[in-house]
């Protein structure tokens, strides 16, 4: 797709290409590896040309020269060398740059997704640095819907950002620090390197030396063992919560606060749970000065003033007295049943 919007705008004069020249250019460059099978390939082919069809006629109709097409870009950004290529740059009436990057993904880009985009960003550094004249507009084509989704340049602030990100990047591959980062394109070419799929390739890693401490062996074994487990707990879970609800429902109805099984009893108890109201605690604290030191009600810091020896005592009281009932709980408490009081 990209070598074809390529061929279409890479003309010295109008007009461009052909829907014949282009679809011939798309047959010629279609590459058949990587489908699961021919029907399959057959099928992207065809919306492949379905895709083609519709951009020229869209951009066949009105067609404009472009500034550049894929354009390589070799910039400074302070000392760094940074390389690249933009898809397209035009420019507009008002005498500023637009540029266009093509995309194939699924979905249709969102604004958000759009005004975040980091490599329209770079573009903008890029393009302004080797024409000397301010981009106005970055697209996104979404080329299976043949949709641009566009929005106004970056301010100074999001481009001093990237260009900081270009710096840190490559300070960080001077000191051959890469952390891995998982996406939808993983892996990569080389997953016997990152931690994420290391494991998957450890059993031909080189044994350890007399003189190193082996690592700790985990296998596919322990591996399933734990995933196993998760799910036996999350059944268990979902198990235990509805007997205890059942438990309940009934302690309720028949008016009882303990039920017995052959070997254990359970104690249903309903428990208040105290605390502080906020608007009341505040009110109390700003005119003593103490506010601050349990910012948020936080109750961590508010233990710590009740049992601070410099603050008086009848404060520490009223604080006390604050302390009210916040909620109630329903709990049920198992224990193991005495010897003489189990059913025989």
């Amino acid at each position: 797709m990209h070598l074809c919007a390529e061929f279409f705008f890479r003309v010295k004069v109008p007009p461009p290409p052909t829907l014949e020249e282009l679809l011939q250019f798309y047959e010629q460059n279609w590459r058949s590896a990587g489908y699961e099978s021919t029907e399959e390939e057959a099928n992207y082919k065809a919306y492949g040309r379905e895709i083609l069809t519709a951009f020229w006629e869209i951009h066949s109709r009105d067609f404009r020269m472009p500034l550049a097409v894929e354009k390589l870009f070799y910039i400074d950004v302070d000392d760094i060398k940074f390389r690249g290529f933009i898809d397209r740059v035009d420019k507009l009436e008002s005498g500023g740059l637009s540029i266009v990057d093509y995309k194939t993904n699924k979905e249709l880009f969102t604004a958000d997704y759009l005004e975040k985009d980091l490599q329209l960003t770079l573009y903008q550094l890029a393009a302004e640095q080797l024409w000397q004249l301010p981009v106005e507009k970055l697209t996104l084509y979404h080329m299976r819907s043949n949709t641009p989704v566009s929005c106004p340049s970056r301010g100074q602030m999001q481009l001093n950002d990237a260009r900081q990100l270009v710096l840190d990047v490559a300070d960080k591959i001077n000191q051959q620090i890469f952390p891995a980062t998982e996406n939808d394109y993983c892996p990569c070419d080389f997953p016997e390197h990152c931690p994420y799929y290391r494991h998957q390739y450890s059993q031909n890693a080189p044994e350890a030396t007399d003189t190193e401490v082996p690592p700790i062996a985990i296998g596919g074994d322990e591996i399933e063992r734990y995933a196993s487990l998760q799910v036996q707990i999350k059944a268990l879970q979902e198990e235990l919560a509805v007997l205890r609800q059942e438990i309940i429902d009934y302690c309720e109805a028949e008016d009882m606060k303990r039920v017995y099984g052959t070997e254990s009893e359970i104690t249903y108890q309903m428990v208040d749970i105290t605390g502080y109201n906020e608007e009341e605690v505040r009110a109390f604290l700003e005119p003593e000065g103490l506010w601050e030191r349990v910012t948020g009600l936080d109750q961590s810091r508010l233990k710590q003033l009740l049992t601070d020896e410099a603050v008086a005592q009848d404060i520490k009281n009223r604080i006390q007295s604050l302390r009210q009932i916040i909620s109630t709980q329903k709990r049920l408490l198992v224990k193991k049943r005495q010897n003489e009081d189990k059913e025989t």
